[in-house]
């Protein structure tokens, strides 16, 4: 009977992608078109101006071109999520799917690039060729460790925004649920232990970002295939050797016990009913290996009735979802013109995040996911992805932290919430 469900589901799923105009995106002008005047201003002989205005100051292409408001979503396919390395083609229809989430919840054009190379020479050359195209660069599906240099390359390199979403979005994200998890629980985070298991590149950048939010490196514990990553192992990549612990652990069973946070950015059925009893109380649970999580929601309450469980299905309470961060993310850094993103900016994301969960929600919201009530708790701890409020609590708080930071070419427009919240009706 599954199996009849799962292939009616494909076909239907194939159906949505090839029929009336084949994929999910297009292109539209956006200026008059219609008579001869229009197509004369719009290229030959108009369009002559703003390239000369562009070629004396490159600064101008912002305010002549689309440049303020297009990001590049750029893959090589060799991460696809639940998919693993696809290829570049075979990529396509996911970074797609990326560009219609950029424009249907931020008004972020979008234009997807599928690069068809394994090397990171090559991709960081191919990138940084048509960065003047972009406001903003958004890498996807690029496996580990190549994305890390990759991105580090880039950022460097270029001045505009760019930023890794399968590190940085799910970082952004559990750091709002280990935000509000605390909030619930009255713990503090200088005095919480972490337990990772997986150590590619997710988990590296949520470490990253739960050090920056003010966890002690000392108390987070990685685990990979070989069990717990620790300063008695001879086998680390310099990424893990930066989190390899000292505490006598070696396995991940050993580690859980007495720990308040589990991660789990690995594969189905990692993590055992009986490893989650041993937790300290209040244990905060985010499994969220896709499609099947480290271990069930219901088993893991069942085990642990005091856990707060989140994992990345949206048929669950408690959904880490990036579309939770990166369009916000994005819009905010654009619209002051940030050179990039930084620890400031992901943080000041995460903790709206967070605090619009703390707020009543929205009739509409309600009206989308077909409920009478969602309240501020254990089983709604972060937003939902259809809270259109995110776009204007999110974007202005990354916004700010670009100008605090430096790293803005220009202010805080003038009523920015305000005018997203217009930008969306």
């Amino acid at each position: 009977m599954k199996e009849t469900e799962d292939n009616k589901y494909r076909q239907q799923a194939l159906d949505y992608h090839s029929e009336g105009r084949p994929g999910k995106i297009e292109v539209v002008p956006t200026k008059p078109y219609a008579t001869q005047y229009d197509l004369s201003l719009a290229y030959s002989p108009g369009v002559a101006a703003p390239c000369i205005e562009i070629a004396r100051d490159p600064e101008l292409s912002y305010t002549y071109t689309a440049k303020s408001n297009l990001v590049a979503v750029i893959s090589n396919g060799t991460a696809v999520l639940g998919l693993g390395n696809i290829g570049a083609d075979a990529a396509k229809p996911v970074m797609e799917g990326k560009s219609m989430l950029f424009k249907t919840f931020a008004d972020l054009d979008s234009f997807d690039i599928e690069v068809a190379t394994t090397d990171p020479d090559a991709f960081v050359e191919t990138v940084k060729n048509i960065a003047p195209t972009f406001g903003g660069i958004n890498l996807e599906d690029i496996k580990a460790p190549e994305c890390f240099e990759i991105e580090r390359r880039l950022r460097d390199e270029l001045s505009i925004p760019v930023m890794h979403d399968d590190q940085h979005g799910t970082a952004v994200i559990t750091s709002a649920a280990l935000i509000n998890a605390l909030h619930l629980t009255g713990k503090r985070l200088d005095a919480i232990r972490i337990v990772v298991n997986g150590a590619g590149a997710a988990a590296i950048a949520c470490v990253r970002l739960f050090v920056a939010l003010g966890v002690r490196r000392e108390q987070i514990v990685l685990c990979d295939s070989r069990g717990v990553v620790s300063v008695r192992r001879e086998d680390l990549n310099p990424l893990k050797r930066e989190f390899a612990t000292e505490l006598p652990f070696t396995t991940l069973s050993e580690a859980i016990r007495d720990a308040d946070v589990f991660l789990g950015v690995s594969k189905a059925g990692a993590l055992s009913a009986e490893m989650v009893r041993t937790m300290a109380p209040d244990p905060l649970i985010m499994a969220l290996a896709n499609p099947i999580p480290e271990i069930d929601y219901t088993e893991a309450r069942t085990a642990r009735p005091d856990a707060i469980v989140c994992t990345g299905r949206s048929d669950m309470p408690n959904q880490v979802n990036n579309v939770l961060g990166f369009p916000y993310i994005f819009r905010g850094a654009l619209d002051v013109r940030a050179r990039t993103i930084n620890d400031e900016m992901k943080l000041a994301a995460a903790r709206s995040i967070a605090e619009l969960a703390r707020t009543p929600v929205p009739d509409e919201v309600l009206a989308a996911y077909d409920l009478p009530a969602l309240e501020f708790g254990r089983e709604y701890l972060i937003p939902k992805a259809l809270d259109r409020r995110l776009l204007w609590t999110v974007s202005p708080a990354v916004a700010q932290a670009a100008v605090e930071t430096g790293v803005a070419r220009q202010p805080m427009p003038e009523g920015y919430a305000d005018a997203l919240r217009e930008r969306m009706l």
